[in-house]
């Protein structure tokens, strides 16, 4: 009768210590001297004077000890944040390694989760900001600007835009995997689809349009708008290509202006890039017509649409 007894409290200890409720320590409340409020597993547990937080979630600003005004929503957001004022943490692992980083907005998994110290960046998206440790950053989207680390004053709108860079500054980014291997170079901004992809060192570039500047690597200066204008060029420098496809395919000439008046008619489709290089594009004429003028005829005009090979 003994054996079973001391059987049966074996049994209900062990129950008891492999239970949710006996390895958690859930705690909700409030700090009126501070004005804190917390809800979770160890949520603001080690806080001493710091005022004005809120923390909802497992581990939720556990570490923070004089760090004011913030707010963490997610497992582990702020987790590590011990003077930092000033942050919004929303999501599981959102800003989760901030020491005395200040001023920050992060919203979504694992958005800024390892700046330690920078100041004012904005993350939207998951791992957006992850590498993050540097200042006045904003990613909006999937892994935008993820492996930057000391790169200040960047924008990145987009599935993974500016996703490689490292400490490149001032750069702006507005479309899918736009400036998607840019490092270290600062100063370009693109719009569209791809736009600059493999650019890495090269600065004050600026491309607007679907894979605009699409192939160039370590030149500076150029200016392409249209569609895959200065699609070819890898080192040529201080070109200006305006057009559906102008300076198509220069690769290392320097100084060149191209302005198309075609026609254009395109609708590509915008997915993560596999080659370096494009299809060239062909012109097919739809229709000619005369202009007059006065009493005579003046050239015949042709007004040309050019389309991707698989049209």
């Amino acid at each position: 009768m003994r054996g079973l007894l001391f059987a049966t409290l074996a049994l209900a200890f062990a129950w008891l210590a492999l239970s949710p409720q006996a390895r958690a320590a859930c705690q909700q409340g409030c700090d009126l001297n501070h004005f804190n409020t917390f809800l979770g597993e160890e949520a603001l547990n080690m806080n001493t004077t710091g005022s004005d937080n809120t923390a909802t979630g497992w581990i939720a600003l556990a570490a923070n000890t004089a760090g004011f005004a913030n707010t963490a929503t997610g497992s582990d957001a702020l987790g590590n944040n011990t003077l930092g004022f000033g942050n919004t943490a929303n999501g599981a692992y959102a800003l989760a390694n901030n020491v005395d980083g200040s001023n920050n907005t992060a919203t979504g998994a694992a958005a800024l989760q390892n700046n330690r110290i920078g100041i004012y960046n904005t993350a939207n998206g998951y791992e957006a900001l992850f590498t993050n440790n540097a200042d006045y950053n904003t990613a909006d989207g999937f892994q935008a600007l993820y492996s930057n680390t000391t790169g200040d004053s960047n924008a990145a709108h987009g599935f993974q835009a500016l996703f490689s860079n490292i400490s490149g500054s001032s750069n702006t980014a507005h479309g899918i995997q736009a400036l998607f291997s840019n490092t270290t170079s600062s100063y370009n901004t693109a719009n569209g689809c791809e736009a600059l992809f493999w650019n890495s060192y090269g600065d004050a570039n600026a491309a607007s349009g679907y894979k605009a500047l699409f192939n160039n690597t370590t030149d500076v200066d150029n200016t392409a708008h249209g569609f895959q204008a200065l699609l070819n060029n890898t080192t040529g420098s201080s070109n200006t290509a305006t057009g559906f496809s102008a300076l198509l395919n220069n690769t290392t000439g320097t100084a060149h202006a191209d302005t198309s008046l075609s026609l254009m008619v395109a609708r590509p489709t915008c997915a993560r890039s596999t080659k370096r290089s494009a299809t060239p594009t062909r012109i097919r004429t739809i229709r000619a017509f005369p202009i007059r003028s006065s009493s005579t005829f003046r050239p015949l005009i042709r007004i040309g649409i050019r389309l991707p090979d698989h049209a």
